[in-house]
């Protein structure tokens, strides 16, 4: 039986340390769940029982979660999720420990429906999925610590139907918008993919194609997470709202917990952000952006799976190059996590499999 893994949760707020561990304790792969209210806590139980993810509060007593994260990357690193409950205005807070180690961002589970309550265990087991299976050493190489090799773990796969692309579009036709002369880029990231996504959008020029891009995050969180790249790069970045122009020299970043589709009005191409059920267990979904990609854009669109957890755009993908579009997969080697490259390589929906530094060269080549 493969190795099952131990999580620590720490907040300072006992219902929400009981909720996670009760969401958490229910999944055969996890071990156990040990919990800490605040970082002092949670040091002492690292150094006897080192857990293999963290599940991490910013706001908490005696020490910040952004310390915390810092002090730990430093000593000994460990993937750790942040599991916030701060909105739009703490968003940038929050964005700072990825740039510190951090490889996912979470929001705390809260009182709803059902419907809601199951959408949040989904997210928060997937995401301590993909935590567990991280390359740490990759997560943090930007800080220039030595790259640490991977630990492989299976884990089981068993988990409840999901739906696909077909909720929110129908499958395009095999000539779909072959008669367009713009060429436009669509990107799907998930673990990992929020540096992945600065180095290929700092790469773009002033004159890059127009791009949009599903990053797996929460809302409140992607605003902030497109204004910060906004500063970073050459082109212009921005939360993708409803009926943006798809423009040269600007990136459009899917809203968190909205779809977000391609579409094609005459010459002109847009955005459209709608709600829906999850797809491929998220929302916004890489595979829905690929679907309407593959519709509206066609031969004309080049589509880019980096570095995730899951098989989230590995379908999208496919119909996109069945659609004869342009088909780009990040490499396992520079992939935090080689989960989403890897279902569409295994699908043959990818026509190059290229090192993160290489993609943004090889995309503009062909979008000329």
């Amino acid at each position: 039986m493969k190795k099952k893994i131990t999580v620590l949760v720490i907040d300072d707020s006992a219902v929400v340390r009981q909720t996670l561990s009760g969401m958490l304790s229910e999944e055969p792969w996890i071990e156990s769940v040990i919990t800490a209210p605040d970082p002092i806590i949670a040091m002492d139980k690292i150094e006897r029982q080192a857990p293999d993810v963290i599940l991490l509060d910013i706001e908490m007593p005696r020490m910040d979660g952004i310390t915390f994260l810092q002090n730990l990357m430093a000593r000994q690193p460990i993937p750790v999720i942040i599991c916030s409950s701060l909105a739009e205005a703490g968003s940038e807070t929050v964005l700072r420990a990825l740039e510190y180690g951090a490889v996912e961002i979470i929001q705390k589970p809260k009182l709803g429906t059902r419907q809601f309550l199951e959408e949040s265990k989904i997210r928060i087991a997937d995401a301590v999925r993909a935590a567990a299976e991280a390359r740490i050493g990759l997560v943090i190489a930007a800080r220039k610590r030595p790259l640490e090799k991977s630990v492989e773990r299976g884990f089981p796969r068993e988990i409840p139907p999901k739906l696909n692309a077909d909720a929110i579009l129908a499958k395009p036709s095999p000539n779909a918008m072959i008669q367009t002369t713009e060429k436009v880029v669509v990107v799907g990231a998930s673990t990992g993919g929020t540096e992945a996504l600065r180095l290929f959008l700092e790469a773009m020029p002033l004159d890059a194609p127009g791009i949009v891009i599903v990053q797996h995050m929460p809302e409140n969180f992607t605003r902030a997470f497109a204004q910060r790249l906004d500063t970073l790069c050459k082109i212009s970045v921005k939360e993708a709202e409803d009926n943006d122009t798809v423009i040269r020299g600007r990136a459009l970043i899917a809203p968190g917990n909205r779809h977000t589709l391609l579409k094609r009005s005459g010459a002109r191409y847009y955005a459209e952000v709608r709600d829906g059920p999850l797809v491929s267990r998220h929302r916004p979904s890489v595979d829905v952006l690929f679907r309407s990609a593959a519709r509206y854009a066609g031969r004309n669109c080049v589509g880019i799976i980096m570095t995730g957890m899951g098989d989230d755009g590995a379908k999208g993908l496919l119909e996109m190059k069945q659609g004869g579009a342009a088909t780009i997969a990040q490499d396992e080697k520079t992939s935090v996590v080689f989960g989403m490259p890897k279902e569409a390589i295994k699908l043959g929906g990818v026509d190059q499999v290229l090192p993160l530094e290489a993609i943004p060269a090889a995309m503009l080549k062909i979008t000329g």
